[in-house]
Formats: structure tokens, C-alpha cells, sequence
């Protein structure tokens, strides 16, 4: 399409601003909501292909471009990517249970996964109260499991997704992958239900097909944090580089709330707030594949060794040993103090007071406020970009000429919307370009607090914000 008409109603744009910046794509305030509604309702296949001829139109533009503005024109690149990938994920997901409901269903029908869920939850209620999966259930558990009946089958798994789906989050670090990894795992737990003889519970079996869903995962995709290097140029601070997790990716603190399982025994509070933090989750990352399984399962979940043992078909010698090597590691790769970086379930006053002051600094461009409230050693990093700064001389010299309206590096106005993240705040930052009317998502910060300052600040790319229930535009 023209750069010089509307994208959503054809005709002709008002004359350039003249102006840096990227201009509005939309010749009135109306079609801009028409087009947000459009991009929001259920994909079919028309709207899939003009989100693919966007990508490809992007993709050609693409050159290399001064740091910040080639850092947002690849930022919007993967945004869209993102969202085709959301797609696609969805339409294999829908293709999956269609198999599984045994009725056709054709190539272009999107069905996202909360119209699963929906259906899933729908189908419980009419079947009935949920029930605990306890002793006295097994063998309601067993025959609901076995029967082949895909709503009753639903009905016994459905319960347990947010949990899974944090269990696997934990050992690949990665939301996206996690989603993927709980639809796995019930496609599997599907085809072996037959298997499924009731001498655990439903929600153990589940766990052992998740795991062994992760670990083979992670057998396929070697994954090793690395440190930080330098880039030439860059001042990155006198520091040390701090773990580069490139796959490492925020956790809505919205999807933890209720994930916890109703069934009597150590294991009751799934959701540790500490061990979903930023700094756990890249600690964990440094463990081999089946030790983080045994730490995981054993100090987190807080299951017995047996049963750790028999989850992994490993030896409880075996257990032990692994568990032994691990927490090493993990006392190493953590704060010293668990108080540093436990999470808690709601922000203090004083933290709150923080964020607040952080975000109003960013709109109204005072570098000033923001040295306030960093520490001196304050550390930032932007997974999965090479960029990191050690000490809050660092950051600042490179955020100021972002809020500099006489800077190359200049990207425009801001606007922040407080949200959490892996129990921590965060913030979803917006960037209004000169020449254009909106606000377009940057990026989110999760913020680490201690001691009244801001001590880390990780910048993760917008594409999950609507996981956080946030726009990608304002």
C-alpha cells in the first residue's frame, strides 16, 4: 500500500508535517480506531495476509540506520513477527484440538486459546462442581482420563494449565516456549491416556509429561547464559558483565494469581513468589537440564525425593546427588541475603512512591529525578539485545539522548502504564514519535528495588504486553 494514503479507508494523507519521525499512517483519528478494532478482532486468513505483506514491506525498508532508530524500526519488525507467530500458534493449537474432538475444521478458522479455555471451563461447569483430585477422586480421575471423551478429559486437565505452564516457564525461562510446552504436554498426556493407571494423582502424571516435555526441549535447543561482551564505542560501565540469558522473558504477575493447587500435602503453594523472580529464573538457568529439574521439583514444589525419583525415572541416590550439585550453583548465582530478592505479593508504599516518581521522570524528561532514585550501582539490561550498563553513570549516558529533543538519538514523548511482573514492578513504556499522534509500546521494564533505590532494571521487547492484559498502542 502507498505511504501517501490511508491504511484504513484509501484515501489521500494530509500533507507532511515536516517533521523527523515516522508519520501517521491514518488520515483521521476515526480510521485509526477502526484499524485498532480491526487488528484486535479474530484474525481470519485476509487480515493474516496483510499482516504478512506488512512484515515484508518492513523488511524491505530495513537498513542500517543510527543505533536508536534502527534499535525501533526492529523492534516494531519483531512486534509484528511476534503477533504472526501468536497467530500461527493459534491456529496449530485449534488444528490439534480439532484432531483430538475428531470434527474438521479448515485451514483459515483462528481460534485463539481462550476460546479453548472458555470452551474447556464450559464444559466442566455443566459436567458439575470440580472436584479435588484427592485420594477419594482416583478413581472418578482414572475413568474421566481413560474414557476417550475429550470435554471430560478437559475436565481433569484444564485446572492444572496455570501451574504447568509456571512449572515449565521455570525451566525454560521463556513464556512464549512455556506456552508451547503446556500444549504440549496435554497433546501428550491425550495420546497416553491410556497409560494413566491412577496410582498418582492426575496432577503428578501431568507432571511428570511436563517435564519430560521441558527436558527434551531443552535437549533439542542448547541454551547456556553467557556474559555480557563489550561493543565498540558503547561505555558500559566499570563493573562486571553481568549473566546474558537472551531467551529470558517477562511473567505476568496476573496469570500467578490462584496458582496454587487445592491438594492436601508439601506441595500445596505452587507459586513461590521468590522463585519466579528475574534473578531466580537466571540462576536456575545456569543448572543443566536435569539438575534444574531436581531443584525445582524438589526445593520449589517441595516434592520427596521418591517421588522426584520416580517423576525422572532416576534412583533416590541419584536425586540427591543432583540436588547436592545444584544448590551450590544457585547460592553462588544469588543474592546473599534471600531478603534481597524475595518477592512480595503486593508493592510497598515507598516502592510504589518509586515507580511513580520513575515513570513521571520519563514523561517529563528529567534525567535528574531518574539519578535519584537509581543506586550507584544499578545495572541494566535489555534480553535479548547485547546492550548492558553497570553503574547509574552508565545508564543515564545512555537514556539521556533518548529524552533529548535536540538529540539524533531523540525517540519522542513517553507515557507509562504501571503493571508486575515475575512478582516484581514493572512498567510499559510508550513512545509518541515526532510527527505522530500515538503512542506506540517500547519496550516493559521489570524494576528490582532494595534500599529505597532502584538497584536493576531489565528491558524486555513489547510483543507479550497483551499478556499483560496492555495495549500496543495508546
Amino acid at each position: 500500500m502507498s505511504e501517501d494514503v490511508c491504511r484504513s479507508c484509501g484515501k489521500s494523507l494530509p500533507g507532511r508535517t515536516g517533521k523527523p519521525g515516522r508519520s501517521s499512517v491514518y488520515c483521521s483519528a476515526a480510521c485509526r480506531q477502526k484499524a485498532h478494532r480491526s487488528r484486535q478482532a479474530a484474525p481470519g486468513e485476509r487480515a493474516v495476509r496483510e499482516l504478512i505483506a506488512e512484515v515484508q514491506r518492513r523488511v524491505q525498508l530495513l537498513v542500517p540506520q543510527p543505533p536508536e532508530v534502527f534499535y525501533s524500526e526492529v523492534t516494531t519488525l519483531s512486534s509484528s513477527i511476534g503477533r504472526l507467530r501468536r497467530i500461527a500458534r493459534s491456529a496449530r493449537d485449534a488444528d490439534r484440538i480439532a484432531v483430538v474432538e475428531r470434527r474438521p475444521r479448515t485451514a483459515v478458522e483462528i481460534v485463539t486459546p481462550e476460546s479453548v479455555t472458555k470452551s474447556a471451563t464450559k464444559s466442566a461447569t455443566e459436567s458439575g462442581p470440580r472436584v479435588r483430585p484427592d485420594e477419594e477422586q482416583a478413581a472418578a480421575a482414572l475413568s474421566a482420563v481413560r474414557s476417550g471423551n475429550d470435554s471430560m478429559f478437559a475436565h481433569v486437565v484444564e485446572p492444572y494449565r496455570p501451574e504447568l505452564q509456571v512449572h515449565c516457564y521455570r525451566m525454560v525461562g521463556s513464556y512464549d516456549d512455556a506456552e508451547d510446552l503446556v500444549q504440549e504436554t496435554f497433546l501428550r498426556a491425550w495420546r497416553k491416556r491410556d497409560g494413566f493407571e491412577g496410582r498418582s494423582t492426575a496432577r503428578a502424571w501431568l507432571y511428570r509429561i511436563a517435564t519430560n516435555a521441558c527436558l527434551d526441549f531443552l535437549r533439542r535447543h542448547t541454551r547456556r547464559p553467557r556474559h555480557y561482551e563489550a561493543l565498540p564505542g558503547m561505555e558500559h560501565g566499570s563493573g562486571e558483565p553481568p549473566a546474558r540469558v537472551t531467551w529470558l522473558q517477562p511473567y505476568p504477575d496476573r496469570l500467578l494469581d490462584g496458582v496454587v493447587s487445592d491438594e492436601i500435602g508439601p506441595d500445596a503453594a505452587v507459586v513461590s513468589k521468590e522463585t519466579i523472580e528475574l534473578v531466580f529464573l537466571t540462576a536456575i538457568q545456569h543448572l543443566p537440564p536435569r539438575q534444574r529439574a531436581v531443584l525445582i521439583l524438589r526445593d520449589v514444589l517441595g516434592w520427596p525425593a521418591t517421588e522426584t525419583a520416580e517423576l525422572l525415572e532416576l534412583s533416590v541416590p541419584a536425586v540427591n546427588s543432583a540436588l547436592q550439585r545444584a544448590r551450590p550453583t544457585m547460592r553462588k548465582r544469588l543474592p546473599e541475603r534471600r531478603t534481597d530478592w524475595a518477592a512480595s505479593e503486593t508493592l510497598s508504599r515507598e516502592e510504589r512512591a518509586i515507580v511513580h516518581r520513575y515513570m513521571a521522570a520519563a514523561e517529563q524528561a528529567d534525567i535528574s529525578v531518574m539519578a535519584e532514585l537509581l543506586s550507584e550501582d544499578a545495572r541494566l539490561t535489555m534480553p535479548p539485545n547485547p546492550l548492558w550498563f553497570v553503574g547509574r553513570d552508565a545508564i543515564l549516558s545512555f537514556v539521556a539522548p533518548a529524552f533529548d529533543s535536540g538529540s539524533p538519538q531523540y525517540l519522542g514523548r513517553w507515557r507509562h502504564l504501571p503493571t508486575r511482573a515475575n512478582g516484581q514492578p514493572a512498567m510499559a513504556g510508550y513512545v509518541q514519535r515526532p510527527g505522530t499522534t500515538v503512542y506506540r509500546a517500547q519496550n516493559l521494564d521489570v524494576i528490582r528495588i532494595a534500599d529505597g533505590k532502584i538497584v536493576e532494571i531489565t528491558t524486555f521487547e513489547p510483543h507479550l504486553l497483551p499478556a499483560f492484559g496492555l495495549p500496543l498502542t495508546l
